[in-house]
């Protein structure tokens, strides 16, 4: 069985599914989703519609992109034959995802790369079950995929080093900026750097530093203006002014380890939940988590559409 070029199957058509099958069919790909969920497929198809001229804004549609591509199945083996890429989103369970791996590889083209959007497993793991690990990778997104272009992929102890090639090119033809994960740790790379921000965050809650408000303001009006188009590394660089990384190191490398030392390391006890309920829903106010998730994603495309999707 050959692979059809054109063809993008989208394993597990949730809210990640769909946002992925958006983008794949905004970039004139044919995509067939499947999904066990009773009304997945009313699901997928009205948010393609709805994510539809959020990607018309961001770039021009590909010739002959449109969502009349987007076919629908229930079963995973019919919705991968003949596909040239797969992107799995099921749940984010090890066990699951190795019988699904297991069963997605036998059904599909044995050239077709298979990605999971896993945001922490390792791919080592799940493709113990294959025939053919070596075409096995992790291609995790950022929530809303269609509107956040970081894709992180992890090849795994199996994986070729062309599989890992031809994800990364397939990643860039859909406007997205792939990263290579050269080791497999949990969480990736992304997840952890907000992992340990997040740990401080909770810190500076539990003890009574600042408010949750006070917190999300710190970042969000502060260091967070500056990440979304330069990482910390280059940042710091800057900050050293003229003599770049070395002298910032030098005039701020002993007061910054003396910050790592005095961070936190909160527990999630009951009252520690609370709080960061309490604080959220404070912050929040009458806004529900549709309008709050609206606010997020029209902010988020004023903010691609102005640094670039491959910045």
């Amino acid at each position: 069985m050959e692979a059809d070029r054109t063809r993008v199957a989208v394993v597990g058509a949730g809210t990640i599914g769909a946002s992925w099958a958006a983008t794949f069919l905004h970039r004139g790909r044919d995509v067939v989703a499947s999904d066990p969920a009773p009304h997945a497929e009313a699901f997928v198809r009205a948010f393609v519609e709805r994510a539809w001229s959020t990607l018309d804004r961001l770039s021009d549609a590909a010739p002959g992109a449109s969502p009349d591509r987007l076919s629908f199945v229930r079963d995973p083996a019919e919705a991968v034959e003949g596909a040239a890429f797969v992107q799995e989103s099921g749940p984010e369970r090890e066990d699951l995802k190795v019988e699904l791996f297991a069963l997605l590889d036998a059904a599909s083209p044995p050239d077709a790369v298979i990605a999971s959007s896993s945001s922490g497993l390792l791919v080592s793991r799940l493709q113990l079950a294959c025939r053919h690990p070596e075409r096995c990778i992790v291609g995790h997104p950022f929530n809303p995929p269609h509107l956040i272009p970081l894709v992180e992929v992890v090849g795994g102890a199996q994986t070729s080093a062309a599989a890992i090639e031809r994800a990364m090119a397939f990643y860039r033809a859909m406007g997205k900026r792939p990263i290579h994960i050269r080791k497999e740790v949990k969480g990736h790379v992304a997840n952890r750097l907000q992992a340990a921000l997040w740990r401080e965050a909770v810190s500076l809650v539990a003890d009574g530093v600042a408010s949750v408000a006070d917190v999300d303001a710190a970042i969000a009006h502060g260091p967070g203006l500056r990440w979304a188009f330069m990482g910390p590394h280059l940042t710091f660089a800057l900050a050293g002014g003229e003599g770049g990384m070395p002298h910032f190191l030098d005039h701020i490398g002993g007061p910054m380890q003396e910050w790592w030392d005095d961070l936190g390391s909160p527990t999630l006890t009951p009252d520690v939940r609370q709080a960061l309920i309490d604080g959220v829903a404070d912050e929040a106010g009458d806004r529900t988590i549709a309008e709050l998730q609206a606010e997020r994603d029209r902010l988020l495309l004023a903010v691609v559409a102005a640094v670039g999707r491959t910045t």
